[in-house]
């Protein structure tokens, strides 16, 4: 049985943390309402700025210092009620980051209204990730509201680029060189999706992969037996699918798409796949990667060695879409010790968990980083039909505070 550790203790009694959580759960309809505005802005990876602009204000709204919208689209905002010795350094050293990513997995053509029938919250993205950019602007509010005092700046940040293509590109920028400021923080706590229990502390690691056989081509009777860029496809899809993977480390593959020619009598010009492969860990990710690099290699070789003699060769393209580093921040951090205390502070036990997430790069960087959700309960994600309830919504929030608090040394 762990101990709790002592700043949450601390915390638990402390005046304006209190504060901070009752103004949590008495906001919880107007968080609701948020979450339900933001969720009805359309915010595809890659063109998140109207949503973003609202998240903007309501950071302004809430009181948070130095607002701002960076190059790539993040939005940013500052607690600086910092005291104690860290106040002579730059703000942005040793920051705690609270972070939501604005983006969803769904195209501009979806209509992402947001329906209520009853208790229940209907539409895509409500939960992933509505929940947590209304819960990012609560706690910056809730911390502004009750005059939190810190020993560490406390960063919120609402990230571009999180699903799927992005890979990761807002919270890549939020750490990298050309950031301004460039931070460095102490801790990194990103809000995704809905839950109380979760604890998010495992990054899984993903590559993506376009992998295209291009040839001559023609007249499916005539040019019979010319090299098929589809058949080179087949060869490849039907050998990854037979390649083993581990369970532990768990490692996984997916051809998750593909394409390719012009019409029902015509040997296609190009055919392609698209390739997710995921471990939790970054040495079984390697092999994996080498082994399907292998088999594509020689799906191109073995079509080759069928083509009629003297017509051409097909060629293959690999190209990299994706790269999402893992490892973990151990359970024995004190930021994972923090939200395992935390989740039982607010009556609950918690599951730790692997998952890609905005903790990925933070991780990757040797920053201690944790995922957790925004309270309620989900389903559907990533489809049109998702759905949010607030059940015990206002817990879930209130124990990201605990943990930002925490780790930004209230005081």
């Amino acid at each position: 049985m762990h101990t709790m550790p002592g700043p949450l203790d601390g915390l638990l009694s402390h005046d304006r943390v209190r504060a901070a959580r009752a103004h949590i759960e008495r906001s919880d309809e107007a968080t609701l309402a948020r979450q339900a505005t933001l969720s009805a802005i359309p915010a595809p990876t890659g063109a998140e700025g109207a949503r973003g602009g609202r998240v903007a204000e309501m950071l302004d709204e809430a009181g948070l210092e130095d607002v701002t919208v960076d190059e790539v689209g993040n939005v940013r905002g500052w607690h600086r009620n910092v005291v104690g010795a860290q106040h002579a350094a730059p703000l942005h050293d040793g920051c705690v980051v609270l972070s939501a990513h604005l983006d969803t997995v769904f195209g501009p053509e979806l209509d992402v209204s947001v329906a209520r029938r009853g208790a229940r919250l209907e539409g895509p993205g409500i939960a992933d990730n509505a929940r947590g950019l209304a819960a990012l602007v609560t706690i910056g509010e809730a911390l502004v509201h009750s005059r939190v005092a810190t020993a560490r700046p406390v960063l919120l940040a609402a990230t571009v680029g999180e699903e799927g293509s992005g890979d990761l590109r807002g919270v890549r920028h939020l750490f990298g060189p050309s950031a301004h400021p460039p931070i460095r923080p102490s801790a990194f706590i990103a809000l995704d999706g809905a839950g109380i229990e979760r604890i998010v502390h495992r990054a899984l690691g993903a590559r993506r992969y376009r992998v295209t056989y291009s040839g001559p081509g023609g007249h499916s009777w005539a040019a019979f037996g010319v090299a098929n860029p589809a058949n080179a496809v087949g060869r490849a899809v039907a050998a990854i699918a037979r390649s083993p993977t581990q369970h532990a480390p768990r490692t996984t593959h997916a051809v998750v798409r593909l394409g390719g020619g012009t019409g029902l009598n015509s040997i296609p010009q190009q055919a392609w796949f698209d390739l997710d492969l995921r471990s939790e860990d970054p040495r079984a990710l390697e092999k994996l990667d080498g082994a399907v690099q292998a088999i594509v290699r020689e799906a191109l070789d073995e079509e080759n060695r069928h083509r009629l003699p003297g017509t051409a060769s097909l060629t293959l393209d690999v190209r990299r879409v994706g790269d999402r580093p893992s490892g973990l921040t151990p359970r024995t951090h004190p930021l994972v010790q923090t939200a395992v205390a935390a989740t039982r502070a607010v009556g609950h036990e918690h599951q730790f968990a692997c998952a890609s997430t905005d903790a990925n790069v933070p991780i990757a960087l040797g920053v201690p980083a944790v995922a957790l959700g925004a309270g309620g309960r989900a389903g559907d994600a990533h489809l049109p039909t998702e759905w949010y309830e607030n059940e015990q919504g206002a817990l879930g929030i209130v124990r990201a505070l605990l943990v930002t608090a925490a780790m930004a040394e209230a005081q």
